[in-house]
This record gives C-alpha cells, sequence and structure tokens, in this order.
C-alpha cells in the first residue's frame, strides 16, 4: 500500500497529506523485530502500510508478555502519545514482515494546526474508539489466559493421576500378548496398547495448547501409513455408532511431521463429524492426495454442519455451539497443529449435507 492511500493520511485535504507524506519515514520490519518497548518515550504515530504487528503487555514477574490485539494493514498505532505523552504501555512486535510509516508527533501537531477544524475533530474522534476497541480485546485475551491456565492445571492432574493406571493396563495387555500367541489375540493387544498411549498423548496435547507449547518432534511420515493406522485405531469407535469410515490415499505421500499431532489433529475433527452426523446414515471420508507443493487431507462427514453463528471464528478456543459436552478447543488445537507445520486448513459447510475440512502440509524434501 502506498502512504497516501492509508486511511489516515485520508482524512487530510491534499496539502496537509502531502505534508505528511513529506515528513513520514518509511521503515521495513522482520517478523519479532521489536517496533517500540513497553516505557519507551511516546513519540510518533505509526501507520501500517504492508503486513501486520502485535501489541503486547507485559503479565506478571519476567518477560512474560499476553498479545492485545494485531493490527494489520490500512490501520495504525501508537496515537495515544498525542494526547498523554506518557511513555508507550504496550510493546509492538512485527508478526511477519512489515512496512510502517513513522510520523514524529512534532511534525503531525504543527500539520494539525493548519488543518480545518471539522477534520481535527474527525480524526480526534477515531481515538477513543479505537482505544475502547484496544481495552474489550485485552480483557478478552486476559480471561482466555485464565482459562487456559485452569485447563492445563486440570490436565495436568489428570495425566498425572491416570498414569499409573494406564502402565498397569498396557503391561496387562503385554501379559496377555505373551499368554496368547494367536493373531488375533496378537492384535487386540497391540490395539490396546496403543490406545492407551494414545490417551495420555491426547491429554498432554490438550496441556501443549494450554501453554502455548507448539513443539514438534518432526520425523517423516508417510500419509498413507498414518492413515491407515487411524483408521484401524478408530474403526471399534466408528462401527458403534453406525457411522462408515472410509479413507482414500494417493500412494508416496511424505510429509516432515509430528506424527502424534497429525493423529490428534484428525481425532478431534472425528469427534466432531461423530457428534455431527445422523447415525443411521452416517458417512465419514478421509482423501489424501497431491496438490502443488502440498499433500492435502481431505476431511468429509454428511453431518448437521456447522451453524453461520461460528463459521467466522471457527478455529478460536471455547468457541462451541449446541453441544452437550467439550470445551471448544477441538478445532483450535487443529488449526494451532496445522500452523505450527507450516501448513493452512479451511473448511466448506452447508448446514443439512455436511461439513469438509482441507488441510495442507508442505511435501517433504527427498534427497
Amino acid at each position: 500500500m502506498k502512504l497516501e492511500e492509508h486511511e489516515f493520511i485520508r482524512y487530510f485535504e491534499p496539502e496537509q497529506a502531502a505534508q505528511i507524506s513529506q515528513v513520514a519515514i518509511i521503515k521495513k520490519f522482520n517478523l519479532q523485530d521489536i517496533v517500540f518497548e513497553e516505557g519507551d518515550d511516546s513519540d510518533a504515530i505509526f501507520l501500517v502500510l504492508e503486513g501486520q504487528v502485535k501489541v503486547s503487555k507485559k503479565s506478571g514477574e519476567g518477560n512474560n508478555y499476553v498479545v492485545i490485539t494485531s493490527i494489520g494493514s490500512n490501520s495504525f498505532f501508537g496515537e495515544l502519545g498525542i494526547i498523554n505523552k506518557q511513555p508507550r504501555s504496550a510493546r509492538v512486535v512485527a508478526s511477519q514482515g512489515t512496512t510502517l510509516a513513522k510520523i514524529y508527533y512534532n511534525h503531525l501537531i504543527d500539520i494539525l494546526a493548519e488543518t480545518k477544524g471539522d477534520v481535527v475533530l474527525k480524526i480526534l474522534s477515531i481515538v477513543p474508539q479505537w482505544l475502547h476497541n484496544v481495552t474489550t480485546k485485552y480483557v478478552n485475551q486476559l480471561a482466555y489466559q485464565e482459562k487456559m491456565t485452569l485447563i492445563g492445571e486440570m490436565v495436568n492432574t489428570i495425566i498425572h493421576d491416570f498414569r499409573s493406571p494406564f502402565t498397569g493396563i498396557q503391561l496387562s495387555s503385554s501379559i496377555l500378548k505373551e499368554l496368547h500367541p494367536d493373531q488375533e489375540s496378537q492384535e487386540w493387544c497391540d490395539l490396546i496398547y496403543m490406545q492407551v498411549q494414545r490417551m495420555l498423548n491426547m491429554a498432554e496435547e490438550v496441556l501443549a495448547f494450554s501453554q502455548g507449547d507448539t513443539k514438534l518432534y518432526s520425523q517423516k511420515v508417510e500419509i498413507g501409513k498414518l492413515l491407515k493406522n487411524f483408521k484401524k485405531l478408530n474403526q471399534v469407535y466408528t462401527d458403534s455408532t453406525f457411522v462408515e469410515l472410509i479413507v482414500n490415499v494417493e500412494e508416496g505421500l511424505i510429509i516432515n511431521a509430528d506424527e502424534n499431532k497429525i493423529n490428534r489433529a484428525l481425532q478431534n475433527l472425528l469427534a466432531n463429524s461423530l457428534e455431527a452426523i445422523n447415525q443411521n446414515k452416517g458417512k465419514i471420508e478421509i482423501k489424501a492426495q497431491r496438490k502443488d507443493r502440498w499433500v492435502e487431507i481431505i476431511f468429509s462427514d454428511n453431518g448437521y454442519g456447522i451453524p453461520e453463528e461460528i463459521k467466522n471464528n471457527l478455529f478460536e478456543a471455547f468457541v462451541s455451539y449446541g453441544k452437550q459436552g467439550g470445551i471448544g478447543l477441538g478445532t483450535a488445537i487443529v488449526k494451532a497443529i496445522v500452523d505450527a507445520h507450516g501448513g493452512e486448513i479451511f473448511f466448506e459447510s452447508t448446514l443439512g449435507k455436511g461439513t469438509t475440512f482441507y488441510l495442507h502440509f508442505p511435501v517433504a524434501k527427498i534427497y
């Protein structure tokens, strides 16, 4: 975006807009570059021409920060200094490659002095509304952090309490496997062992999400093998709900991924689909194919569909609609997992017909 096309500049008359363009300093920031720190002197307003920044506030002791809001292209920040001249009340960091226009307050005040009164009033009137929006987002973010802390403590307790009986179940299945060498018994014992391990992995994934931990233990993963194993682990589950689970996979699809996390993402989608399906004619289909530089996993069902009320914020935490249980973390965890792998996710949904999720993961480079 050109500076003269920015919404803030367009409030001014052409003569003053040209003056602002002359005094503005254009600067580019890389990912994680700090624009200014909390406590720095307030000396300028910043217009976002390209990219995005995150505004965060120090929380508690140490270097812990709570993200208040994100500010994207054609918006601005730092305007509060015009009014109170106090030190910066938050930190601003580039969340991607970002281009900003920096306008010093003394230059802006000189230009405002030559500007028509109605234009000045219009400019100043947007400041309270902006502050209100930021304050609302900050309060919501604090509430979110508190909820996540409580969930983390709860899940940590569950993992601690369940680890001992889970270990007992796994040891018992190992003993049964030794006592019954026939193939069917061996397969059921393996299934018991894997399901218990999967339950622990799922709980630990919720714990990691509540702590903002997106650490990956990546290795080359063959999608065909992963999806076939996923079907095997869930066959009894889907059969008990009279839902047909179909898996179709293009051969030779390999990604660099944390296999446990990919399984967790698919499990969350499966749980949501089963809740949305009419049990008498339910069908869930998982496909995987190569699409340009991506491995595309298509996860579709013929369930009720996603209500309009939550479509726009489906991937946010604590978003739920009409469920008897759950806390609304399912799709938020799915998106966090996909994002951590450098992928992308989107969906299509029609009420009464079903929902399809598209998960894209970068194709692994084979040397």
